[in-house]
């Protein structure tokens, strides 16, 4: 008789996010991907937004083939206690440039992007102008 498969907590699975350790839940399943983060046809970045959570929907909207399918047995390491999978993820807002409050770059490049065009459209007309009356 089989032995039962390894019971994970959500806790336990969702601390494996990085390339070199990479766990994933999938139709209440826990895969330990990390040996095919370099070769997953859509990037590493794909998976590593799949870790977290129940990867469940993402794996399916993509439409994987049968073949896909039948690769994910090797990966397959035991099954997800479902009871300690969040229903929704927290917000991790992106790690992004700080606030700037005053705008004061936008407001610059902005004017930037109305200057600069007329500035050459001005030049236009003074060169036009001077060679007409070179060739007067």
């Amino acid at each position: 008789m089989a032995s039962d498969p390894k019971k994970f907590v959500f806790s336990e699975v969702s601390v494996h996010n990085k390339t070199k350790d990479c766990w994933l839940i999938i139709d209440g399943k826990v895969y330990d991907v990390t040996p095919f983060m370099e070769d997953h046809p859509g990037g590493d970045e794909v998976l590593l937004a799949a870790t977290g959570k129940d990867a469940t929907d993402d794996f399916e909207d993509v439409g994987h083939s049968d073949e896909a399918r039948d690769m994910m047995h090797k990966y397959y390491i035991g099954v997800i206690d479902k009871a300690t999978v969040p229903k929704k993820r927290a917000y991790v807002p992106p790690a992004d440039r700080s606030y700037n409050p005053d705008k004061t770059q936008d407001f610059i490049v902005k004017i930037l992007q109305f200057i600069v065009p007329l500035l050459i459209l001005g030049l236009a007309f003074v060169v036009r102008s001077y060679t007409k009356e070179k060739s007067a």
